[in-house]
Parts: C-alpha cells; sequence; structure tokens
C-alpha cells in the first residue's frame, strides 16, 4: 500500500490529455483532458462531459455531466490514483481499473 501510495504522490503532473481504448473498439482512444485551474473536458465520449477535476492527496475528483435519452444529470467521480508516471496514469473505482496513457 505505501508504494502505491508514494508512486501516486510522485512529483509527476497529471495535467494533460489521458487516453485508453474504446471498449469493443480498441483503435478507437477515448478519455479525459485535465487542464491547469481545474478545468476538465472529455476525449471522444459525447454521453460524458467532463468539466472540472481537482486533485486531493491520491484522489482525483472528475465533474461533470452525463447526457442520456433526452436526460441530462451532474455526477462526481472520487477515484484513487494507483499510478502516475510521465505517461502512464491508473485510476481505481471499487473494482474497476482505468489505465490511461499520455495523449
Amino acid at each position: 500500500m505505501v508504494a502505491v501510495v508514494c508512486t501516486a504522490c510522485s512529483g509527476n503532473s497529471i495535467e494533460g490529455g489521458w487516453v485508453e481504448p474504446v471498449p469493443g473498439m480498441e483503435n478507437q482512444m477515448q478519455g479525459v483532458n485535465l487542464e491547469k485551474g481545474g478545468k476538465a473536458s472529455s476525449i471522444n465520449m459525447a454521453t460524458l462531459q467532463y468539466e472540472s477535476w481537482e486533485k486531493q492527496g491520491d484522489k482525483l475528483i472528475l465533474s461533470g455531466k452525463s447526457i442520456g435519452n433526452h436526460e441530462t444529470g451532474s455526477f462526481t467521480d472520487t477515484l484513487v490514483i494507483e499510478k502516475l508516471t510521465e505517461n502512464e496514469l491508473t485510476l481505481k473505482k471499487g473494482s474497476l481499473s482505468i489505465n490511461y496513457r499520455k495523449k
């Protein structure tokens, strides 16, 4: 557990574009762009629109809007930063792990 926390808290910046293959369409990418000042935007995800982000210790808090069938709802997700390097970001929520690469 200590190694995970140390890796997540290293001096690497979390800012930038982070992408992963779209499930079932591995030749296409999706993800999130984390900009300076806490602004966030989605990459290739029309139904999930990120608006803001905040890093608190080893946690990444993403907020935005989820767009469904004629309905839009706000959301806030708190994810654990398991790994953060110059080119890799692994986030965990419950049993789900998401492995991103720097765009």
